[in-house]
């Protein structure tokens, strides 16, 4: 069950740590990495606001790992959590295990306790392991408090948000993962007119990627203009 609920999910193909540009987070990305070939710390806790790329370096860990022959478990408790805390059983027999959004779920006694004994499962396994949130440890809502502790053992890292040079690097960098000729007036229109945060344009660009396949076109400002009309 557990190699399987990531699959079930599925991975975003392109959420690789080639499809992120780092901005001022190298030494995050540096730690993520060494985690998933397995010569890194053992527990990451990842923290950052809404778009500053946690997810995508989680699923990007997971995928370094898998293609190195480990095995991995991604859960993403904001998908998750209706499904209770049995979502975490056996997970620890993995080599590499992330949680997302696991503030999704504090608060909630009985997903605490999993989680706590979760933590301890892992710790005597010998488990990678990391967890994002959209705050660090010590300002999390949680009521229980060896699970508290348990959320500060290891190395504590903050995504900085991109500024908008880097934003634009990271778009053309995207683009051109998804075959998508960006022009510098394109790029411009799209940070003029569109959520500014990295994942928000990925996923249009992503959607623009498949309208222009469909339609045989190239991407041109009329044209997105037209699908944030029907997207609207």
């Amino acid at each position: 069950m557990a190699e399987q609920i990531p699959l079930a999910l599925g991975f975003q193909p392109r959420t690789t740590f080639e499809t992120y540009w780092p901005g001022d987070n190298t030494e995050a990305v540096r730690h993520l990495r060494a985690m998933a070939d397995g010569n890194g710390e053992r527990f990451l806790f990842l923290w950052g606001c809404e778009g500053a790329g946690k997810s995508h370096l989680l699923q990007a860990s997971c995928q370094l790992a898998h293609r190195q022959g480990r095995s991995v478990s991604y859960l993403p408790m904001r998908l998750l959590r209706q499904l209770g805390a049995e979502v975490f059983d056996g997970v620890e027999q993995q080599n590499l295990v992330c949680i997302d959004d696991i503030d999704c779920v504090l608060g909630d006694p009985a997903q605490e306790q999993a989680l706590f004994a979760l933590y301890n499962r892992l710790h005597e396994q010998g488990t990678d392991f990391i967890v994002a949130a959209s705050s660090p440890p010590q300002r999390l809502a949680v009521g229980l408090a060896d699970l508290g502790s348990r959320l500060s053992w290891g190395l504590v890292l903050r995504l900085i948000p991109l500024n908008e040079p880097d934003t634009l690097v990271a778009v053309g960098v995207y683009a051109r993962q998804l075959g998508l000729e960006l022009s510098p007036q394109v790029s411009r229109f799209l940070f003029a007119h569109c959520r500014r945060d990295f994942s928000s344009l990925r996923v249009l660009l992503e959607r623009l990627d498949h309208a222009t396949l469909a339609a045989k076109r190239r991407l041109t400002i009329p044209f997105i203009k037209a699908l944030l009309e029907e997207l609207a």
